[in-house]
Parts: structure tokens; sequence; C-alpha cells
């Protein structure tokens, strides 16, 4: 039989249980706009009647209270690991889309700056030529158009070069990151462990584990899976970074410089093992950006270069000088074939290897006006020739060999790229976004839920206390006034 001294107990429990309830609603509160932070819920559970190993004793059927069985942490394990991988898909295309607008950036078109118009300016220089194949101004004129386009070409050629530097550095440091995230997270993993065990709070250290874990599915395209005891075991495209305590760490390999790629890719590897692993991210992109954004760009602006000294070499060879001179091709019939080679891999005489030239060492080989090949090679070799036929000739070449088409083309894959990757993007960040909102929506602190639990359990609270005060007036009546009568 439960005595009167027994419904104290009970209103003790549910005071301690609704202050538990609204500790945990101030701690909500306080953290409302704390990153990462995920709101907590008081478990209220009812304590049972207890059981009296007595034949003839028997309870009153009535419970012993309340109890906080837990405070747990309010999350959704499908929403988070759905989270990893938009989060994961943004960070490679963010990269891939800002790579691509470089390259824009570094070939500069449309624009007066741009190749196409310096190319166009090289084409009327020869038209300049023809109408005064005299006129050295006008010959001057022309290579220094042409030098321009010529170094239009290097700058670009260097812009990207650069742009592939400054990509392998920054990939280099984000491994670092990643290391340094994958060590601490096997720490948080250690200490949680240790937390369940002992029966310790461990919600704010799953809160700063997770938000570490989302930081790596930014970077290197990490997902991760529970473990004992709390812990996660953290993998990027299948590799296991973090089991428990421990860890594996990775390392960036081959590519050092641009010239490597097609020989030695850079690439992500495990250490140790030296694995490579299919990163995502924002390491996965910039992995595309040094394997294939950038190279790929690049072997078409070498392409160009070689077409563009093709093209201009052949129309020199088709033509003679001021002079009347033939240049002795020693490729060719070892005869006089018409003027020097305008363009080639580096400035110097002798014939040229067009595949050596790159956009990087295309070089102007004529110094002097009276080089270009103006006059027509009808109007013969060896003797002054002043006509502008060859010229005229030249000036034509841009679309009548396809060059200007080649190049546009280019600009147009490039354009087209470009903004197909701003499309993806735009559609995976409205995505991810609505992952986060459904993820806040879970586990973010609601103020007005937060308030209706305050109120609820304060008026729990005031009801327990009262419980109290009407117990303590029963028990004053069965204490001081049990057998007095008639006072």
């Amino acid at each position: 039989m439960s005595s009167t001294f027994s419904g104290l107990s009970r209103a003790t429990t549910a005071l301690w249980a609704q202050q538990r309830g609204m500790d945990v609603t101030g701690q909500n509160v306080a953290n409302m706009n704390t990153v990462g932070y995920s709101r907590q819920r008081a478990e209220l559970t009812s304590i049972g009647a207890g059981i009296i190993p007595a034949v003839w004793s028997v309870g009153d059927g009535v419970g012993s209270g309340v109890g906080v069985d837990q405070v747990s942490r309010i999350r959704d394990v499908f929403l988070e690991s759905r989270a990893q991988v938009e989060h994961a898909t943004q960070a490679r295309l963010t990269v891939q889309s800002g790579a691509l607008t470089e390259v824009e950036q570094a070939f500069g078109e449309p624009g007066d700056s741009g190749i196409q118009s310096m190319l166009s300016e090289m084409w009327a220089g020869w038209g300049d030529v023809q109408n005064s194949p005299q006129d050295l101004a006008a010959r001057s004129q022309l290579l220094q158009r042409t030098q321009t386009l010529v170094s239009g070409i290097q700058t670009t050629a260097g812009a990207l070069g650069k742009q592939w530097d400054a990509t392998y550095e920054s990939l280099g440091a984000l491994v670092s990151e990643v290391n340094a995230a994958v060590t601490s997270i096997a720490g948080y993993n250690r200490a949680i462990a240790r937390g369940v065990q002992n029966d310790s709070p461990v919600n704010e250290l799953l809160d700063e584990r997770d938000a570490l874990v989302l930081q790596l599915a930014d970077k290197v395209g990490a997902t991760s899976s529970a473990g004992a005891n709390g812990t996660v075991d953290v993998r990027v495209g299948g590799t296991t970074l973090v089991r428990g305590s421990s860890t594996i760490s990775l390392a960036l390999a081959g590519g050092h410089s641009l010239t490597d790629v097609g020989t030695d890719p850079p690439r992500i590897v495990t250490v140790p093992g030296g694995s490579a692993i299919a990163a995502d991210g924002t390491a996965g992109g910039q992995l595309q950006v040094l394997s294939d954004i950038v190279p790929s760009y690049l072997d078409k602006l070498d392409g160009f270069a070689q077409e563009l000294a093709r093209v201009l070499n052949a129309g020199q060879r088709a033509g003679t000088d001021a002079a009347g001179t033939g240049y002795l091709d020693a490729d060719a019939d070892g005869s006089p074939d018409g003027g020097k080679p305008m363009l080639g891999a580096g400035p110097g005489p002798g014939p040229v290897d067009l595949s050596a030239v790159t956009a990087v060492n295309l070089r102007l080989r004529i110094t002097d006006p009276k080089d270009i090949a103006a006059a027509s090679l009808a109007d013969g070799v060896g003797g002054a020739s002043l006509g502008g036929s060859n010229a005229d000739a030249m000036s034509q070449l841009g679309e009548t060999t396809g060059l200007d088409a080649r190049y546009r083309d280019l600009i147009t894959g490039l354009g087209v790229q470009s903004a197909v990757s701003a499309r993806d993007l735009g559609i995976r960040s409205v995505i991810a976004g609505q992952v986060d909102a459904s993820r806040e929506a879970v586990s973010g602190v609601n103020i007005d839920e937060e308030m209706t639990n305050m109120l609820a359990f304060q008026h729990g609270y005031q009801a327990a206390g009262r419980l109290v005060t009407a117990i303590d007036e029963m028990l004053d009546t069965l204490i001081n006034r049990t057998g007095l009568v008639g006072l």
C-alpha cells in the first residue's frame, strides 16, 4: 500500500522532469542561430509501479511518477545522407562553372582585346599591303598586327597555364584540409564513444562531428554511415577514410605541371597504399579542371596556333618579298619557293616544324617589312617585285582556309559548355537548397514550437508545485490534527 508520502515522491519527479524539459527548451532557444545545431527534446517516460516481492503485499496500481529517459537529438538520417550527396555535386559544379568562366575571360571574347579581333585586324593589314605593296609603313603595320596576334595567343595560353597552376596549388591545400578534418572526426568519434559508454551527454559533440562530415562532403564528396557507440564511418569514392578512431590520409599525386597531364595526370591517392580515389565535391571539380577543362582548351589553342602558322607560311611561300627573292625550303625540292616563313616555334631562319608549334612558343620569325611576300610567284623570282596579288590572296585566307571559322567554333563551344555548366549549377543549387530547408525543418529550432513547449513545461511545473502544496496540507492535517477533538 502506498502512503501519503509517496505522493510527494511523484510530485518531486514531476518537478524535476518539467525542470529538465525547461532546461532543454532553454538550450534550444539559446542556439536557435547556431550553425549546425540540432534541436533537442526531453523524452518524458512514466515510471511504473515497483514490483513488491511479497505474497500478501500488493501495490496500489499507480506509477511512481515521471522521468526523463534521455535528451534526444532530432535528426533525419535520410536527409543528412541526401545533403552530403547534393552538397558534393553542387561544390563540384561550382568549381567547373567558375573554371569555364575563367577560361572565357582568358580568351576575352567577344571584345576588342580578343584573338578574333586581332585576327581580323591582321587580315585587314594584308589588304592594306595589297593596296600599297611598296609602302613600308603598311608592311610594318602588318608585322605589328601579326605580332599583336601572336602576343594575344601567348597571353591566352599563359592565362590558362596560370589558372592550371593556381588550381593545382588550391587542390594541394584542400587535401591538407581534408586530412585535418579526417583527424578531427576520428577524435570526435573517440570522445563520443566514451561518452555513450559512460552515459554522458554527447549531443553537442555529435553536432560538431556531423558538421565536419558535411564539410568533407563539400570538399571531397564524403559520405557517412553509422558505426558503433554513436561513431560514424566516413567514405570517399568507396574508400573508408574514418572507421571509429582509425584514419587514412590523402595525398595529391601526379601532374606536377601542365605538360605532365597527358602521361601522369593529377590524382588524389590514399596514404598508405597510393590507391587513387574517385573524389567528388570541390576536389572532384578541381581534378576535372586540371585533367580536362584547361588542357582541352589549351590543346585547341595549340591547334589553332599550328594552323595559323601553316596558313601564313603557306601564303608566304606562294609569293616573293619586296626584292623578288625566293626562300630555299630545305624540306622541299631545293628550289626557291617564295617568301620566308612568317611564324614558327621561336625565331630564326630555317624550315618550320609545325608539330613543334604551340600557343606558348609561337613566334614571329620575320622582322624586316621587306620580307613580306606581297607579290605573286607569277611575277617571277630574282628581281624587284612590288606587286600585291599575293597580299590580296593572303587577306582572304582567313575565310577560304577556315581558320577564322575554326576559332569561332572553339569560342562557340566554350560558350555553350559554360552556359550548360551554369545551368546545371543553378538546378543543383535549387535542389541542395530544398534539401537544406528540409533538414532545417526537421533539426532546426522553431521558435514558435519552443515557446509552446516552454508554456507546457511551465504549466506542468506549476501543477506539480500545486500538488506538493496539496500533499503538504494533507500531511499537516494527518500529523498535527489527528486525535484532536472539539478544537
